[in-house]
């Protein structure tokens, strides 16, 4: 196997998942999957840029990286890309005040925004709140909209906790394009525009000239 160092030559920047890649979420905060701390902290030793991508939506910034330094992960809130600060820009940049169908945990980073007079729904993993009433409640709003706005804060089937597979956003956001006719907005991965955003926040372009510099993902 080649030397650390000649297997990352050229390369200038890390883009990092989190859940399912460096812990597995659950009861207690959760598990560091194994090598998965000692491997970021030898990423941050190195001279690579590393940026942290997630579409966790249970958690604000703040809270997952709490979760994450109590397991001795060497992270900072300014390193981790997530889709909920990227969705409230889009939001004040277009004028839209959301209906939100989120988890209570994500739900600080909509603090500061207008969310009178719904003119488009957020959806996101909104775990026990993904009941009937509540994905109703959407499917009414966006069937009265003259211009329906679906954004969703990833699409993921599932993911994995401790205590096994967990059914994510993925399937109900498809639920109200079904019953809408109408086509989600993604905001997280697997979105190019997500990635961007990361790739900036490192100082990074994805495009490189071949034989020159080169990223990681």
């Amino acid at each position: 196997m080649a030397a650390w160092s000649e297997r990352l030559a050229g390369v200038r920047g890390v883009l990092l998942d989190i859940s399912g890649v460096l812990y597995d979420s659950g009861a207690g905060g959760g598990t560091p999957i194994a090598g998965s701390v000692e491997a970021v902290a030898r990423l941050k030793r190195s001279q690579l840029k590393v940026q942290f991508c997630t579409n966790e939506s249970q958690k604000s910034r703040g809270e997952l990286v709490a979760v994450l330094r109590r397991l001795g992960f060497d992270i900072s809130e300014g390193e981790v890309t997530a889709p909920a600060p990227a969705t409230c820009q889009i939001l004040k940049e277009r004028g839209l005040r959301p209906y939100l169908l989120i988890h209570d945990g994500v739900r600080s980073e909509f603090d500061h925004v207008d969310m009178s007079n719904p003119n488009c729904v957020v959806i996101a993993d909104a775990g026990e709140g993904f009941s009937y009433q509540n994905m109703n409640k959407a499917f009414q709003l966006l069937m009265d909209l003259e211009n329906p706005v679906l954004i969703s804060l990833g699409k993921g089937r599932y993911y994995k906790e401790t205590s096994g597979l967990m059914l994510d956003v993925g399937p109900y956001m498809k639920a109200l394009e079904y019953a809408c006719g109408v086509e989600a907005e993604v905001v997280g991965k697997p979105s190019p525009e997500f990635f961007n955003s990361a790739l900036q926040a490192m100082g990074v372009e994805a495009h490189q000239e071949p034989g020159n510099n080169r990223v990681l993902e």
